[in-house]
């Protein structure tokens, strides 16, 4: 099967580099003018599916907004997947789950595996149970030409206690995320398939990402915080492997169709004139 980091490479060549985050939060339903229920939860994904399912290179719906609506919006959460994905947009499912032994398997079979109504094309995992925690997931990706998107340095100001620790090496722990992921993609072309997750908001990363030779989620866009500016510098000379995202910048031009693909375009013309350096 065809690996995840050559779809996306092919995706982003096709669509651009940009992805969306669908995040049905209560505020932002309300400001569609739409129900805080599972009936709410179904007109905003459906809208978004027509707004961007044909030209979005990644689709990234976060799990916990289905969640909180129980079986009913677990079943909304995966007939949107089934429709993006039909739509030719790859889906990279927001879950950050991380455990061990059988229950990072299970996590993997239900993510990860063809044959569950919740596949996807890629998670995003935590690895603060130790990056070999996740190996089923990997494993279970590698089987199946799906991707992993492990968090690295993320936005949040609470993370850096513990992302940018010391380690006994002299490293920090984000480095040595960093330096396993990179050894997961070693020798793979044109991309390899395990990602990291590096907020667009924390400028200058201090961390070496030159290895990584794969992709690298860059969430924080927009209405928090960064701007398609600041991406060269947070990533430096990594910054052709960037995967920019984008929620409430795109999500709050609905819930009116024209106006979500006319934002789309905007930030995705942004984008691209970044990473080229213009």
């Amino acid at each position: 099967m065809e690996s995840f980091g050559a779809r996306l490479h092919r995706a982003v060549a096709e669509r651009g580099p940009l992805c969306v985050g669908i995040d049905p939060h209560p505020g932002l339903l309300a400001r569609w003018g739409l129900s805080d229920d599972v009936e709410g939860l179904d007109r905003f994904c459906r809208t978004l599916v027509d707004a961007l399912g044909d030209r979005v290179a990644v689709v990234k719906p976060q799990s916990a907004f289905f969640e909180r609506f129980g079986s009913r919006g677990v079943g909304i959460l995966e007939s949107t997947i089934r429709q993006l994905r039909n739509c030719g947009s790859l889906v990279l499912l927001d879950v950050k789950r991380g455990d061990i032994g059988s229950t990072v398997s299970a996590y993997a079979s239900a993510y990860l595996d063809p044959s569950s109504p919740l596949y996807v094309d890629a998670v995003t995992a935590s690895p603060y149970l130790g990056v070999g925690s996740l190996a089923p997931m990997f494993e279970l990706a590698t089987a199946h030409g799906g991707g992993v998107f492990v968090l690295a340095l993320t936005s949040n100001p609470e993370g850096a206690a513990v992302q940018r620790a010391v380690t006994a090496d002299g490293r920090t722990v984000a480095q040595t995320v960093i330096d396993e992921i990179s050894q997961l993609n070693r020798g793979a072309d044109p991309l390899g398939s395990f990602g990291l997750v590096v907020g667009a908001t924390i400028s200058e990363t201090g961390h070496d990402l030159s290895g990584v030779h794969g992709p690298l989620l860059a969430p924080g866009l927009g209405a928090q915080g960064a701007s398609a500016a600041d991406l060269r510098t947070v990533f430096g000379s990594s910054v052709s492997a960037v995967l920019p995202s984008y929620s409430r910048e795109v999500l709050h031009a609905g819930p009116d169709v024209a106006a979500l693909r006319t934002a789309v375009d905007r930030v995705r013309a942004e984008c691209e004139a970044a990473l080229a350096g213009a």
